[in-house]
């Protein structure tokens, strides 16, 4: 028991996080600081967000860096926003928005979630209103 709380002490005081209690489930972590990650899904691997939510690419979004999904559409298909102060890297590029807003895209494909999907896994918009999940 005295490794234990010298233990919490020490981690304490260095300022870091408690794990997450057994069983608990966490959102994969980013690749190289990327704004996303890889994970598995039933039809493979797919991108998710920082919380696990899958993310999609838009069939209409045929000009590079450009996204097509304004207003209503991205009221249901809500953009991966890119914070401000976000770098591009690699793959990762961001695309300015229409209403000036930035978003994150993948080799071009700006990426989106789904209103619809509810936890983490969820794939409830593929082949929805021209989406599909962002492999």
């Amino acid at each position: 028991m005295l490794k234990t709380l010298a233990a919490g002490l020490l981690l304490s005081a260095f300022g870091l996080v408690a794990l997450p209690a057994l069983g608990a489930s966490a959102a994969p972590a980013p690749l190289n600081g990327a704004p996303a990650t890889l994970a598995d899904s039933a039809s493979g691997k797919i991108w998710v967000n920082g919380t696990g939510m899958t993310l999609y690419t838009f069939g209409k979004d045929t000009v590079v860096g450009k996204s097509m999904c304004n207003d209503k559409c991205a009221t249901e298909w809500p953009p991966l926003a890119a914070a401000a102060g976000a770098v591009a890297s690699g793959d990762w590029t961001i695309v300015t928005r229409d209403d000036g807003s930035k978003m994150w895209a993948f080799k071009g494909h700006p990426l989106y979630t789904f209103l619809d999907d509810k936890k983490a896994g969820d794939v409830t918009g593929d082949n929805k209103d021209g989406f599909k999940v962002a492999i």
